[in-house]
């Protein structure tokens, strides 16, 4: 970890609520990625037009995403894609605005209508089925802000190869020795067995989802070789 941005030490905040969540994303940003400049975000004019279109007001946690690094891709859209302003969209069943999809198009993130009037709502998340009928809106995270930081953090695990890899089936009692859990909530909310973990090492950043596979990212290569050297396994990317 650095001087200049202790990721655990921030994290709590950003966890915690919006303020401390923008204020983790732009550490996070300019420390293991690259600063946020003010054209990194969306516009009021954006903002308001989208909400003309839709006939409904954005959450303020939403506008102060976009307003602050909605236009950041490498932020935001690595792997899965966060909507523009002008693509979000109220689902054909009339129950959720959307602003996130899976990269496939198997998965879409939103927040319901009837919770727009809240500053910072839950997000829900909806698998696309065959079986259109049994399609539902399912817990992800309690907070829009607490989303944001996931999707940062995740999307950072998609960058350049030299920095992101991925191991199958990871030996997790490793992984539990080696690294110090952070304190992000396990999501989807409710479902403790099956959900995702992150984890921090010396300046490498790990997800594990439930066991079946592991996702990493160190600041350099050289972070992420010491972190691949200890976790044993067939490193995706590890060509050493």
């Amino acid at each position: 970890m650095t001087q200049e941005f202790d990721l655990a030490a921030f994290l709590p905040d950003g966890v915690r609520g919006r303020s401390g969540a923008w204020d983790f994303i732009r550490g996070f940003a300019r420390h293991w990625v690259s600063p946020l400049e003010s054209a990194h975000g969306w516009s009021e004019v954006d903002l308001a037009a989208a909400e003309e279109r839709l006939g409904v007001r954005l959450p303020t946690a939403l506008r102060e995403a976009y307003l602050l690094f909605g236009r950041r891709r490498d932020l935001t859209s690595n792997y899965d894609v966060l909507l523009g302003p002008a693509e979000l969209y109220v689902d054909e069943a009339g129950e959720a605005l959307v602003f996130r999809h899976e990269n496939q198009g198997a998965a879409s993130w939103g927040v319901l209508l009837d919770s727009l009037e809240d500053d910072d709502p839950a997000v829900f998340y909806r698998t696309d089925l065959a079986d259109k009928s049994a399609e539902r809106w399912e817990g992800w995270l309690e907070r829009l802000s607490l989303c944001f930081v996931e999707i940062v953090l995740s999307e950072s695990l998609h960058a350049d190869e030299e920095l992101c890899d991925f191991l199958d089936a990871p030996d997790v009692e490793s992984l539990d020795e080696n690294f110090v859990r952070l304190p992000l909530p396990v999501y989807p909310v409710g479902d403790e067995e099956n959900g995702s973990r992150w984890f921090l090492g010396q300046d490498a950043l790990l997800r594990d989802d439930a066991g079946t596979a592991l996702f990493a990212r160190g600041r350099t290569p050289e972070d992420l070789d010491r972190t691949r050297d200890l976790i044993p396994g067939d490193w995706l990317n590890d060509y050493r």
